[in-house]
């Protein structure tokens, strides 16, 4: 496993390969502001065709509607492009969030990255 520096420009991401796997790690609250500072390196990241994305909640603090937009944006870039994407949440208040907005039906969260990385291929959700 390597790791990265924090993309510049954004103290909310980090961003590291594990298991030939782009785990994107966000921290803190994630509200507009934060959803500004990670999207050029987001839409960087799934962009590419094929990309095997891992979004790493475990560190956020606060998740608003701009998180939410995040999320949907990841996924929709990945899987047009041919990619796979998968979630991490364990925060009580962000998994009733992804529950409520029907998000956890499109992007199951796992409970760790270890079982995000375990996940078998092909895991996001449709509706």
């Amino acid at each position: 496993m390597s790791s990265d520096p924090t993309p510049p420009g954004t103290g909310h991401l980090r961003v590291r390969e594990d298991r030939g796997r782009t785990v994107l790690e966000l921290h803190g609250e994630i509200d507009i502001a934060a959803a500004v500072e990670i999207i050029p390196h987001l839409d960087a990241l799934t962009g590419r065709p094929g990309a095997r994305i891992v979004i790493d909640l475990r560190h956020v603090e606060f998740f608003d509607c701009s998180g939410l937009r995040l999320l949907h944006r990841a996924r929709h870039r990945v899987l047009d492009r041919g990619g796979e994407l998968r979630l991490v949440c364990t925060h009580p208040l962000t998994l009733r969030v992804l529950k409520v907005t029907g998000l956890s039906r499109l992007l199951p969260p796992a409970p760790s990255l270890e079982a995000a990385l375990e996940q078998p291929e092909a895991t996001s959700g449709t509706l």
